[in-house]
């Protein structure tokens, strides 16, 4: 007589489950607490979090495998441990976000922090005077700039890679596989040499955008390269069928089904280079003046500003720093909105 399985739950924790993880979270905290200088020869908080996150995976198996089998002790451990990692990637994303914001709390309190620039405040006048508008206003027009070369240049680039075959298809695909290590130092030099010595442009915005725009090139070809090949096949050949011309196809079928994917592609690029520094310090230059025309004189980035105000030894700087990174984040939040908006309109439907 064979004995009946018993079903396995393995979906959604079991309440028995969350009290035994609570349990031994708790145990091992307080172990650890008291046995901490006695039993390990290790001191300071790194050591401590490691010998309690071993004790509770022990005392967390030993409960679980006081009603379950060993096959479902080893499938709660692993879900306790791939649960306590996302805990910790969410807590270091909620700490990044959060402590700009905080440090920055009483720069961000004040108006004029965010209608005032630098012109008529110095390192040591309060937080009453000045602001973060003349970096804010350079950030939206050197990464206007960058995108209006990068989004045309990177989905032509695209098209190309994902429609044409041959040697030259293999080299630029490698050239761009390439470029997405480049370092920001070497973009901002390169545009550098080639604009600013070479053509005799001015250190300005523009020269900003356009070391940017190298920057975000290669993200903003390799990510739509993938979202294009997503697109199926069938539909392509379907209108190909119907007597449409690649050029057709192309514009009325491929680009509209991938549309939600671009605009993703658009934003990873736009993250990668609106935190640029280095490059904007080299081609743009630093300025506590407003400049609204982004073809002539320095002007300054948000990032640069972050840089220049935290490594001050005066702490109102260093809280105009926090402050202006903390802008820095929420504007970059508006404008992954808008394009999440924009992106989603039309024949595809709001992206999700």
């Amino acid at each position: 007589m064979t004995t009946p399985e018993v079903r396995r739950v393995t979906g959604a924790a079991r309440r028995s489950d969350l009290g035994a993880a609570l349990g031994a979270a708790a145990a091992a905290i307080a172990s650890t607490g008291l046995l901490f200088d006695q039993i390990a020869p290790f001191s300071g908080a790194m050591a401590f979090i490691a010998i309690a996150y071993a004790l509770f995976l022990g005392l967390y198996a030993l409960l679980i495998s006081l009603h379950d089998d060993a096959l479902a002790v080893r499938d709660r451990l692993a879900s306790a441990v791939v649960h306590s990692f996302a805990l910790v990637a969410l807590g270091a994303l909620v700490f990044i976000v959060a402590y700009p914001i905080v440090m920055g709390a009483e720069a961000l309190a004040h108006l004029n922090f965010f209608t005032d620039d630098m012109a008529h405040a110095g390192t040591l006048d309060p937080l009453e005077l000045g602001g973060v508008m003349h970096a804010a206003v350079g950030t939206l027009m050197q990464i206007t700039i960058a995108l209006v070369i990068t989004v045309p240049l990177g989905l032509a680039c695209a098209v190309f890679l994902n429609e044409t075959w041959g040697f030259f298809t293999r080299v630029v695909r490698t050239v761009v596989e390439a470029m997405t290590a480049l370092p920001s130092i070497v973009a901002g030099l390169f545009v550098y040499a080639a604009l600013i010595l070479g053509l005799g442009f001015e250190r300005s915005g523009f020269a900003a955008g356009c070391a940017i725009s190298v920057m975000m090139l290669p993200i903003m070809i390799r990510a739509a390269d993938v979202v294009l090949r997503m697109v199926p096949s069938s539909l392509k050949e379907a209108s190909l069928a119907l007597g449409a011309g690649q050029l057709r196809t192309v514009w009325h079928v491929v680009l509209p089904t991938a549309r939600s994917g671009l605009t993703t592609s658009v934003l990873l690029a736009t993250a990668r280079g609106v935190g640029e520094t280095s490059p904007v310090l080299i081609t743009a230059g630093f300025t506590p003046f407003l400049n609204w025309n982004p073809f002539v004189d320095s002007q300054v980035s948000l990032p640069l500003a972050t840089f220049q105000m935290v490594t001050s030894s005066e702490e109102t700087m260093k809280q105009r720093g926090f402050g202006a990174a903390a802008v820095l984040m929420g504007l970059v939040l508006v404008l992954f909105v808008l394009a999440r908006v924009v992106g989603g309109r039309g024949r595809g439907g709001r992206s999700k």
